[in-house]
């Protein structure tokens, strides 16, 4: 699976952006997809995940009430939709992917996509 998100800017705080995820692969429907982000200086963290069929969404406690993910199977796609927007979700994102259930780190998942950056000005 090859993995290329896209959707980053510069936006102000209370703002929104929309991240995307192409996957290429005939198999991305039974994976588990998973965005991460990591800010200067900072570890990599977990921000959501779905399961394979989209059924079940996951949320890290910072981001729950604002985030959304969501997939298109159909597309090969998957999204990541920011509101209300903070400066401390300035990182850069990493969409990722993994065979089997969902986990909240880092090293199960298989497949990075490069990464793109959000700045969130205050």
């Amino acid at each position: 699976v090859q993995l290329q998100a896209s959707g980053g800017g510069l936006v102000q705080a209370g703002g929104s952006l929309r991240l995307s995820c192409a996957a290429s692969g005939r198999t991305f429907s039974s994976y588990v997809m998973g965005w991460f982000r990591q800010a200067p200086g900072k570890e990599r963290e977990f921000v959501a995940a779905i399961n394979w069929s989209g059924g079940s969404t996951y949320y890290a406690d910072s981001v729950k009430g604002r985030f959304t993910i969501s997939r298109d199977n159909a597309k090969n796609m998957v999204y990541l939709q920011m509101n209300s927007l903070k400066p401390d979700d300035t990182a850069v994102y990493y969409c990722a992917a993994r065979p089997g259930f969902v986990v909240f780190t880092t090293d199960p998942y298989n497949y990075w996509g490069q990464g793109t950056l959000v700045t969130v000005s205050s």
